[in-house]
């Protein structure tokens, strides 16, 4: 008989964040094993993965055991082979594995296939299951939490990249009046706009040829990382407009610091979109999806 699900410990909050803890539950000596899912990448130990998916658990009922995965460059398919053997049921997979996760699956959900990349790993009897859950994360944060309807507005993406190709189609399925993709080199930005013609109209251009204002205005480079900001112009933002950088840090980042000082009303970083797309991890694995308010709220808090 399974023994009571006894928590080992939650993650602690102390002023530089959410210190990761592996063991998140246990069971009594005559426990039977739980389920065990990880998130693997290189570097993971700031990953928030572990506390998140500790307080879905926690608040689902679910019985599992997730732990951070750190492999080595060059050795995400043994690390990930590994695990699977080990009896893992599923994976998160951060950076710089996304693309080799993609080709690491069997089988992929469309929006995978379309991403060109993986950021949840299903291990099954009919094989191994990829997904991108990015876009919907950022979707669900922009439409259910910040009440942001992306029907009917315009809509510029910064980046094309990994970040940029996850998020393109599920943004594109919400009907926006236009959408502009601007990159550095505007040839990489035309090829996305080629590759997803299929599910929208897509204007494609380089940061110099960037004219009308956008009611949202979405940072899917990696300026934020290196505390740089790509050239956009001050008149960028509509009034009301909303900047949303997908990195997040405890103070706002160069580019919502430029969005607010230049037209922007309403500012967001990309924790929203973090806690929704393991929430949709979590839901293809559990079938149940968890509340993501509370956790979203926790992880602001520290």
């Amino acid at each position: 008989m399974r023994g009571a699900m006894q928590p080992v410990s939650r993650m602690a909050c102390n002023g530089a964040g959410f210190l990761p803890i592996i063991l998140l539950f246990s069971h009594t000596e005559h426990a039977v094993m739980s389920d065990c899912y990880a998130v693997i990448g290189n570097p993971i130990a700031h990953s928030q993965s572990p506390f998140i998916h500790a307080e879905f658990a926690r608040q689902t009922g679910q019985d599992l055991h997730y732990r951070a995965l750190l492999a080595p460059r060059d050795g995400f398919t043994s690390a990930a082979r590994q695990f699977q053997a080990e009896g893992g049921k599923g994976m998160n997979v951060t950076v710089p594995f996304k693309e080799e996760a993609w080709r690491f699956a069997t089988q992929l959900t469309e929006r995978a296939r379309l991403a060109e990349a993986v950021n949840t790993l299903q291990f099954g009897a009919e094989g191994i299951l990829g997904d991108n859950t990015d876009g919907a994360g950022l979707v669900r944060d922009l439409q259910n939490n910040l009440g942001f309807s992306l029907s009917g507005k315009t809509i510029l993406l910064m980046g094309a990249g990994g970040a940029a190709r996850g998020v393109l189609q599920p943004l594109l399925a919400q009907r926006p009046a236009r959408l502009t993709l601007v990159n550095r080199t505007p040839a990489r930005a035309d090829a996305l706009k080629r590759q997803f013609a299929a599910h929208g109209e897509i204007l494609a251009c380089g940061y110099a040829a960037l004219a009308q204002p956008h009611q949202l205005v979405i940072n899917a480079t990696s300026s934020s990382l290196h505390g740089a900001l790509p050239p956009l112009p001050e008149t960028i933002f509509t009034p009301g407009a909303l900047a949303y950088d997908m990195m997040y840090a405890k103070e706002p980042t160069l580019f919502l610091r430029f969005a607010a000082a230049h037209g922007a009303s309403r500012l967001a970083d990309g924790v929203g979109m973090l806690v929704e797309q393991a929430a949709e991890s979590f839901t293809l694995w559990r079938g149940v999806r968890p509340d993501t308010a509370p956790v979203i709220a926790l992880l602001k808090s520290c």
